[in-house]
This record gives structure tokens, sequence and C-alpha cells, in this order.
């Protein structure tokens, strides 16, 4: 279906023209007729398949069309980290060129205080799209330079990521001061049960929308390395000697894991930046900036990087921590293989983390591909999951009224922790 099929006004459809958007994605065609109707939405899908489009051009159509009080913040949409917002506005810049009237400011923490006046004064004068990180939204709150009781729209993207990072209750704080008739958007890319419980809080009579999770591209390929943690940085060693690799992202799980990670790194002699939430927003930029411009090799990153942040010639994804699902896994290596180029995709598996990386092959509907360790790292665990036995055995025994032996009069051996295991 095509955006000319839509009620989008003329002014919206002329600037999709001129950015050669034609076909609307799958997200696109299900919420942009439902955000136009009034709708409340609680839309379900993955990074990379267009949702900022999906309730950002219906929105700005709607602002467009209808006369909006002037001095009053019309739209609020929340981004879980100051990169997304930063180019949640910029999407807003290129789709709102023949819009009167419709501007945007993006606020989020971080920033000296010559940002923070320029954020005051533009909230005084009724931006009518603010696009905000949580923390820094609340302190214009807090000190009363902005009210929302005249906002119609209020946008929560990546509400997964939200989750994850500590800010529901702060959503929750801000979304109290909104009017009872303004039209709510939710957009998150998995749906556990807290994300639907907020969804029931926020949300009234929403539609659903909600697209499975695709699987990776073919054009990437994917590998695995099953070894013991002291063994990775041998093995990262190893494919930065044997190749000429740029453009490589490297996946931790945890920040203090990104910043360990550098330094060895850097120790090895590779061109690498960490980039983890404790970095100030300049230094975010930094990185960032010297990242895509070529100026550094690696980007040693959290998850802040997985979602959301657009970077088109990465020519490597390397989890060093195997994802903890595979819908995060799908969003790490998705960051390979875009505008048409190849990509890869290599994972280091831990003894720890059989278990965990079978399920995402589940997922997959194929095996991996297990390359052989680097000559002089010695073996690897063996690739097969944990035996269950004594564990149900314990179980059972505990139903029945058993005490501490079983039925050979031993005592069974403890079963693994699921940490361990």
């Amino acid at each position: 279906m095509t955006f000319e099929e839509t009620q989008l006004n003329d002014n919206i459809l002329d600037a999709l023209y001129d950015m050669h958007f034609e076909e609307m994605t799958p997200i696109q065609e299900k919420c942009i007729p439902l955000v136009l109707e009034g709708r409340d939405v609680m839309g379900i899908a993955q990074t990379g398949t267009g949702k900022t489009a999906a309730y950002l051009l219906p929105i700005l159509s709607l602002l467009d069309d209808n006369e909006y009080p002037d001095d009053a913040i019309n739209c609020v949409i929340m981004a879980p980290t100051r990169e997304l917002a930063q180019q949640i506005d910029q999407a807003m810049e290129g789709f709102s060129y023949y819009l009167h009237g419709v501007s945007s400011i993006a606020v989020y923490g971080g920033n000296d205080g010559g940002r923070f006046d320029q954020e005051l004064k533009s909230l005084r004068g009724g931006a009518p799209v603010v696009i905000a990180t949580p923390g820094r939204l609340l302190s214009h709150l807090k000190v009363g330079n902005l009210n929302l009781a005249r906002t119609s729209f209020f946008v929560l993207d990546e509400a997964d990521r939200m989750l994850d990072m500590g800010f529901i209750d702060d959503i929750l704080q801000i979304t109290k001061l909104l009017p009872q008739d303004c039209q709510k958007l939710m957009f998150s890319a998995t749906m556990p049960p807290k994300i639907r419980e907020l969804a029931v809080t926020l949300l009234r009579k929403p539609a659903e929308v909600k697209l499975k999770v695709s699987r990776p591209a073919d054009k990437i390929v994917q590998q695995a390395y099953v070894c013991y943690d002291p063994q990775k940085l041998q093995i990262i060693d190893h494919l930065f000697r044997n190749g000429d690799l740029k453009r490589v992202i490297i996946f931790c799980g945890k920040k203090d894991r990104v910043k360990e990670i550098a330094r060895q790194l850097r120790h090895l002699k590779i061109n690498c930046a960490p980039m983890h939430s404790d970095l100030t927003q300049q230094e975010r930029d930094d990185v960032m900036y010297r990242f895509k411009a070529g100026q550094v090799d690696v980007l040693v990153a959290t998850d802040i990087v997985a979602r959301g942040i657009d970077i088109d010639d990465i020519s490597i994804v390397i989890n060093f921590d195997v994802p903890h699902d595979a819908e995060d896994y799908v969003h790490r290596i998705g960051r390979t293989a875009r505008a048409d180029r190849d990509g890869q995709a290599i994972t280091f598996v831990n003894d720890r983390d059989i278990k965990r990386f079978m399920q995402i092959e589940k997922f997959l509907g194929r095996e991996v591909e297990k390359l052989p360790l680097p000559e002089g790292a010695g073996e690897g665990p063996e690739y097969k999951a944990a035996e269950k036995s004594a564990s149900k055995g314990r179980r059972h025994g505990k139903r029945r009224g058993r005490k501490d032996k079983g039925r050979d009069g031993k005592k069974p051996t403890p079963a693994p922790s699921p940490r361990e295991g």
C-alpha cells in the first residue's frame, strides 16, 4: 500500500515524495489509519520496521489540518536515550518540511546550561512537538518550565527499553499531568508482562498492532565461537590479526563490561571507543561522530546502540555476551547488512549461555555455524544442553515428601542454579 492511498494531507505527501518514500511498511500501513481516526494504539514491532514514521506522519498531518493552540505543547514523544530523541527530531525535520507552524524541540540531559536555557525558551514559547528523555522532561516539569494540560498527543517509543532502563516510574509521573482526552500511542519491540500492564494503565481501549519479529536478513553471515570467558579476548585478537577489520560493533551486556573490554582492546592496539550510559552527552556525541567518520574502528557498546541508531555501514557485529533473548539478538545483529550491504555477526557462547543460544537458534530455525577456536586457545566447552535429570528428581522428590535420599539411598547431586547451569 502506498502513502498516497492514506488520508495523510498533501503537505506530508509532498515531503514523502521529495524523500522518495512511496510504499508503506506493514507497521505504517496498520498504524497510520488508526492514529488518524483518533485511536490509542499499542504497536509491537522490531527496530527497523518504520515505527517512527508510523506515529509521526499521522500526528503531523493532524496538527497541520486542525486548529491546535499556538501556545501549547501539542505533542510529547518520549524516547529512552538522547540518541533516539535526536534521531526522531531529525525525522521530524524531514517530514514537516512543508508544514507551517509545526516544529519540534529535542529535550535531553547531559548538556551545558546554554542548552537548558535554549530548551526553556522554546518550551515557554509553546513548542508544538517536544521529543524528550524522561529525566530531562521531569526536570523541566518540576521547576514549572512547561505545562502538559493541553497536550493532545503522547507517544512512548521503545517502551521495553524504557522498562529496562528504569524509567517507568518517571513515565507514570509524566502521564498523570496529561489531559483525559490526550491520544496516547505506545511502541515497543517486545511485549513482556510489565509492558502489557503499562499499556492497560495508560491506554484507552487501544488498537493493538503486533508484527512478528523477523528473522535476521539472509545477507548476514551468522557464526559463533563456543568458548570460556578467558578465551574471548584471544578470539578477538585472532580476528583482528587475521583481517583488516573496521566498522565493527562489539556488544556487551553491562556498562562495566564495556569499560573493561575497551581497556583490554586498547592494550591489544585495537582502535576502539566505549559507548555506555555513564558518558556525558558531549562524550557520546563525540564517540558517535568519530565512529561514523571512520576515526574509530570499533565501537564497544551496551544495548543502548542496538536499537534506534542508524549506522548503515557496519561490517561486523560481535556479541561478546549472548543476548538475553532472540529479539535482542535480532536487534543487535541487525546493525549490519543494512542499505543493501553484506554483513557478519559473531557470537561468543560461554558454558553458561549455551542453553540461551540454543533458544536463539530455535527461533532462527537453524543452527548457527560454530567456528573452531584459534590455535593455542585451548579447548572450549562442549556445545550441548545441560543435564536436567538431577533437577527433575529433586523437584519430584519434594512434591512426594521425600527427604534427603534418593532411590539408591544416597543423597542426590545438587543441581546447578539457573545462572550456573
